[in-house]
This record gives structure tokens, C-alpha cells and sequence, in this order.
């Protein structure tokens, strides 16, 4: 008769437990309660090991946002320069998505516990402002060649994160039921259908060509021509700047 017996469960990889022994302090004696010191004796290690991860209390809460902007930048620089800007800045927003949507009950339970924490919600907009930054980084060079680049830049990469965090923070809200990925989509697609231009990476090209005013009958007609996707600001500048008024 032989004897055998199950091989041991494998050991979580240090991060890992680390993690994990945070959060079971957080949820059984609260966020403010809880030590460092208590987080490395639950998880059994030292001081240094948790250092050696992470570089505050506030960062074992968010574990992956490092990686996650990390990837996001290489994804942007990884571009050819010749897609529509607005595309690829959505497309890098799915990489925080897919972030969440790789453990969703523990960004249920981290998006509980920071509603709970003022100190991690402000944490936490720090974190979305780096994302918002690269963007925005991104956003800048491949409109560089435009008056209103810059703005253009700023303005967008705000509404990418504002549209992907209201579609992250629904699903949050409904303890990860339903479809992320989905909604997700229908907010990225109101920051394409208001800032994407057709034609692929030709974002620089200019779709109202410079207006001519034109004297008839001892009246100043002015007379524009612009392609029939040309946003109506941007037409009511041209004709600003040739009567001379903001």
C-alpha cells in the first residue's frame, strides 16, 4: 500500500502577498489602522521586501499603475506617426481598462476602499493626472504643427480620461457586472465623434481654405470653402480673422 500526498500549494509570488495581506488588513481593521509593520508580519517578511515594491502604503493600494503607464507611454511611442491621433489615444486608454479588467474583484474592492479613504482618492487623481499627462504628451507632438495645438493637445486628453473614468467607475459601481469593455467604447466613441479627423493621420491638413473677402455692389460678401466634415468653429474663425474681430 502506498502513501501519497498532495504536492503544497505553490506560494504567491512576494508582491503578490504582500497585496493581498494589505488588503485583509485594510477590510479588518481599516485603512488608517493598519502599519506597514503589520502588513510585512501578516505576509511574513521584512520591512525591505515591502520597500523593495513599494514605495508607500499608498502605492500597495495600486499595485499596477506604474506597469499600466508604462506600457500606456511605449504604446504611444511605439506609433508610426501616421494614424488619427484621436484613435491611438483611445486605443492607449483600453490599457488602463484592461488593467481593471484583469482582477475585477479586487478593483471592486480597491474602488471601494479609496471611496472610503480621502487620502487614497487623492492618490488616486494623482495617478489619473499622470495618465492624462502622457496623453496629452503624445497629443502635443503630433499636433505640433497647429496654431491650436497645444490646447487641442490638453483639451482631448482630458476628455479621454474623463469618458474612459466614467465607464470604469459605472462598472466599479456595479461590483464589475456587465460589460466594461463596451461601455468603455460608447464613451471613447463621444471624444472620437467630437475631436477624430477623417482621413487617417492627415490631422494637420486644414479643412477650411483661407477665406477671400469679395467686394459686390459696395458690399464686403465673404466667401468661404471648407470640406463638408469641417467643425463650424473652426469655419467662424476663419471669418473672424478676416473681419478683424474675436
Amino acid at each position: 500500500m502506498s502513501t501519497s500526498s498532495a504536492a503544497p500549494a505553490a506560494k504567491p509570488p512576494m508582491r503578490d502577498a504582500l497585496v493581498e495581506a494589505a488588503f485583509r488588513l485594510f477590510v479588518e481593521r481599516g485603512y488608517d489602522r493598519t502599519t506597514v509593520d503589520d502588513i510585512v508580519a501578516l505576509a511574513g517578511v521584512g520591512r525591505r521586501s515591502f520597500f523593495r515594491y513599494f514605495p508607500s502604503k499608498e502605492d500597495v493600494v495600486f499595485p499596477d499603475h506604474e506597469r499600466c503607464l508604462a506600457d500606456m507611454t511605449a504604446f504611444l511611442a511605439a506609433g508610426d506617426g501616421t494614424g488619427e491621433p484621436v484613435e491611438r489615444v483611445c486605443d492607449a486608454a483600453r490599457l488602463v481598462l484592461r488593467m481593471y479588467a484583469e482582477n475585477p474583484a479586487f478593483s471592486v474592492r480597491r474602488y471601494r476602499l479609496t471611496k472610503q479613504v480621502p487620502g487614497l482618492r487623492a492618490y488616486e487623481l494623482s495617478v489619473v493626472r499622470r495618465y492624462e499627462r502622457a496623453l496629452a504628451g503624445y497629443l502635443r507632438e503630433r499636433y505640433a504643427g497647429r496654431p491650436d495645438g497645444t490646447l487641442r493637445a490638453d483639451v482631448i486628453a482630458a476628455a479621454v480620461v474623463a469618458a474612459h473614468n466614467n465607464a470604469l467607475r459605472s462598472w466599479l459601481r456595479s461590483d464589475g457586472a456587465g460589460d466594461a469593455d463596451a461601455a468603455v467604447d460608447r464613451a471613447l466613441g463621444c471624444v472620437r465623434a467630437a475631436f477624430a479627423e477623417p482621413g487617417g493621420g492627415a490631422a494637420d491638413r486644414p479643412r477650411v481654405t483661407p477665406v477671400t473677402p469679395v467686394r459686390s455692389e459696395g458690399e464686403d460678401v465673404i466667401v468661404v470653402v471648407a470640406r463638408r466634415d469641417a467643425p463650424l468653429w473652426r469655419v467662424v474663425r476663419e471669418v473672424e480673422a478676416v473681419l478683424g474681430r474675436p
